[in-house]
């Protein structure tokens, strides 16, 4: 994850509890938050999908969706 993209989010996100947002923040914020979240959600599938279950006989299942 890119540091510069959290660092913009927690800015946003103090200024925000501060003195409040203009519009143009509030569109850049939500715009920072969906790109986390889609960044987020590509690597937690990245990760499921490396990710092996192994049962009572000691054979290894690939992770289901």
């Amino acid at each position: 994850m890119e540091q510069k993209l959290i660092q913009r989010i927690n800015e946003l996100a103090r200024k925000s509890k501060a003195e409040g947002l203009t519009n143009d923040e509030k569109k850049e914020q939500e715009h920072l938050r969906s790109q986390y979240r889609a960044e987020f959600r590509r690597n937690l599938t990245q990760q499921l999908e490396h990710t092996y279950i192994m049962d009572e006989n000691g054979k290894k299942h690939k992770l289901g969706k």
